[in-house]
């Protein structure tokens, strides 16, 4: 697992040297009151937040998602509206209405682009989509969420890649891709889930390890696979707020 330098070019978004959350998406505001409030919570190192009104922003503005919203912006945090690339089958107009919707409705501060593709073949389509994204909000932050290593292109298509989204047991035997090294930490995303309270630390030091300055780790997990282990709050929030805290950095 090699470990991370800085030597890519300065990003937008996360504070250099310091580790954060990166939060996937909480259920609907209704649902998971307690998760949207912990956010606001001083001191949570918080990286960005990303809203999912309804697979998207949905047909008309969510006055209990416009009032979280509204307190996380308030509160200084980043939301980013959740866009769903569909492994790159998406279609691009709409795709391009639902973040006008967002950036209207919600006023967010990026965007979180679910299922984007990872193969070279798709790169170009990708560069299109960030770019088009970029003016819409003029600048922003944007997240690409492959999930996996993706082709090293993709790393100056957006503000920060997804490059591990999974369960513990195989995060804990991953390694980055080589490539991942001429860029700083803050530029990389692992979303883990499973994780139990008592390797809690292990995974961070496997963050940190591997370079990924933003994380979400849960001891949540779904088997089923048709649920979504990152909706709640982890039971060890308290801990891992600790744990990860202001100014702790590698």
């Amino acid at each position: 697992m090699p470990h991370l330098t800085s030597t890519g070019r300065p990003r937008t978004g996360t504070a250099a040297g310091s580790t954060g959350f990166g939060v996937p998406g909480y259920a609907h505001p209704l649902l998971a009151p307690v998760e949207w409030a912990e956010l606001t919570r001083p001191g949570t190192p918080l990286h960005w937040a990303v809203l999912n009104v309804a697979d998207g922003p949905g047909d008309r503005p969510d006055p209990h998602c416009l009032e979280a919203a509204g307190r996380l912006t308030n509160a200084g945090a980043r939301i980013l509206g959740h866009l769903d690339l569909r492994h790159g089958t998406c279609d691009f107009a709409e795709l391009v209405r639902d973040a006008q919707r967002f950036a209207d409705w919600y006023r967010v501060g990026g965007f979180y682009l679910d299922r984007a593709p990872s193969g070279r073949e798709d790169l170009a389509a990708v560069r299109r989509i960030t770019a088009t994204l970029e003016a819409v909000l003029e600048g922003g932050h944007l997240v690409l969420g492959h999930g996996t290593h993706p082709y090293a292109g993709y790393a100056e298509a957006a503000d920060q890649l997804v490059t591990f989204c999974g369960p513990w047991a195989d995060y804990r035997w991953s390694q980055a891709a080589e490539w991942t090294a001429a860029y700083p930490q803050d530029h990389f995303v692992h979303l883990v889930h499973g994780v139990p309270r008592t390797h809690l630390d292990e995974a961070v030091r496997i963050a940190r390890w591997q370079g990924a300055g933003t994380i979400f780790f849960t001891d949540r997990s779904d088997p089923s696979g048709r649920g979504d282990p990152f909706a709640a709050l982890p039971g060890y929030w308290d801990e891992i707020v600790s744990l990860v805290g202001p100014g702790i950095s590698e």
